[in-house]
């Protein structure tokens, strides 16, 4: 999996990385977030996206609120976005005993707002020994891009030039935005109107696990919206767990090797920690076609051999193995 803070968590999840100007850190990890997608906001997408964005990772039981409306997961998960040229880092931070919400601001440097948005706090709240926060590198927000979406129209939703969105997220040089990426928006504000998305509705028998049987899943429900599916050996090959388009193919700092694929009805899925992918931008796929292979690339935990899995995340829709407890083994 993926992600971090703190330390790097890869291994259970996925992580989104960001960067800013004079901010150079951006790390995901552990965080208690309450509710933070709901399950009636959700993106549908009906475009074969090729972008080359960095890919997103995940960690053990950590999320990463996002500046859009909360959706998908509910639960706690980090997230980080590393393909990058310097590494920016999300941190995690445990709450200590007498610790304030101003005091851990004043201590990362961000706005006090930063750290409510981030972590569904309120000035108000009540801080817990124990109690584990996201640390944004930078003071602002995090956007999700929606169908439609352009850089245009996000600069002037938060107020910030769209120079400053490119540069801090290293979008590529077509500048493109796709549904589904996630932006970090560099000292701006929550809007004062949340954004609508809908959810796609799926059937149960809609996707398959995209792991041979006993396709056994490792780690419960994190960020983004993932599971994890290990049967102790690397080299097994990856399904697509339906038929679609392949969005992306490529190579993060944490979530290693991964495919991302567009389905027709606007769903993606995300599949990380490949030890290497067989397919290409474009390509049509077909439900269980072979599009890579388990291993460890990337943040694992463990490191190397033993933690080789598939982080599997499921984009503006439930996840279906979202109900199952660590250790079922679905093909049984």
């Amino acid at each position: 999996m993926f992600f971090f803070l703190g330390v790097i968590l890869f291994g259970a999840g996925f992580a989104a990385v960001f960067q800013g100007s004079a901010l150079e850190k951006v790390f995901l990890s552990n965080v208690n977030f309450l509710n933070v997608f709901d399950d009636a906001k959700y993106l549908s997408s009906n475009k074969v996206l090729t972008a080359d964005v960095s890919g997103v990772s995940i960690i053990e039981q950590s999320f990463l609120k996002p500046a859009g409306p909360p959706f998908l997961v509910k639960g706690k998960t980090l997230g980080v976005f590393a393909d990058f040229s310097t590494k920016k880092e999300i941190e995690e931070y445990i709450v200590e005993q007498g610790d304030t919400i101003e005091g851990i601001a004043q201590k990362f440097e961000v706005s006090i707002e930063t750290i409510l948005w981030a972590n569904e706090l309120s000035k108000k709240s009540i801080l817990k020994s124990g109690q584990k926060l996201i640390i944004l590198p930078v003071s602002g927000v995090m956007h999700i891009v929606r169908e439609g979406d352009t850089l245009g129209e996000i600069s002037q939703l938060y107020n910030i030039k769209t120079d400053e969105i490119l540069r801090y997220n290293d979008i590529g040089e077509d500048n493109k935005i796709y549904a589904g990426d996630f932006l970090i928006i560099p000292g701006a504000s929550q809007p004062k109107v949340s954004q609508q998305y809908s959810q796609v509705p799926l059937s149960g028998s809609y996707f398959i696990c995209p792991v041979p049987s006993p396709c056994r899943i490792t780690q419960t429900l994190h960020w983004f919206n993932a599971i994890d599916f290990s049967n102790s050996r690397c080299g097994e090959p990856v399904f697509a767990a339906a038929g679609g388009q392949v969005q992306r193919v490529g190579y993060g700092n944490v979530s290693g090797y991964y495919v991302r694929i567009l389905h027709p009805n606007g769903v993606i899925t995300f599949y990380g920690h490949l030890s290497k992918s067989i397919v290409n931008l474009g390509q049509s796929v077909y439900q269980g076609q072979i599009i890579g292979y388990v291993g460890y690339s990337g943040v694992t935990i463990p490191k190397r051999p033993a933690g080789c899995h598939l982080h599997f995340d499921v984009r503006f829709a439930r996840n279906p193995f979202s109900g199952y407890a660590v250790g079922t083994e679905l093909g049984r």
